[in-house]
């Protein structure tokens, strides 16, 4: 079975926890064969063993739903260590 982590600290601390939850339930309708694992700070997805996903269709999945949520202005998926993601806040550029 191979995982895959998505770290969350950053938008569970600014969102609330229904778009966390709801986060981990888009991704299961998604994606067949998927088990999802919520920790403090981060989401697994198991999959089975006969079942491969590729990175860039899960990051698509993933900026997908900060779309739906409206908060892709707020958070950009990246490429964290091994075959995990990141959900980061994006810097704001002041104009003074």
């Amino acid at each position: 079975m191979s995982k895959v982590p998505i770290e969350i600290s950053e938008l569970r601390k600014s969102a609330d926890g229904d778009t966390v939850k709801a986060l981990a339930e888009f991704l299961e309708e998604r994606l067949e064969g998927l088990d999802v694992d919520m920790t403090g700070s981060e989401i697994v997805m198991n999959f089975e063993e006969d079942r491969q996903v590729s990175r860039s269709y899960l990051r698509t999945l993933l900026r997908k739903f900060l779309h739906k949520a409206e908060l892709k202005e707020e958070f950009r998926v990246i490429a964290g260590r091994d075959n995990a993601f990141v959900i980061k806040e994006r810097k704001m550029i002041r104009e003074e």
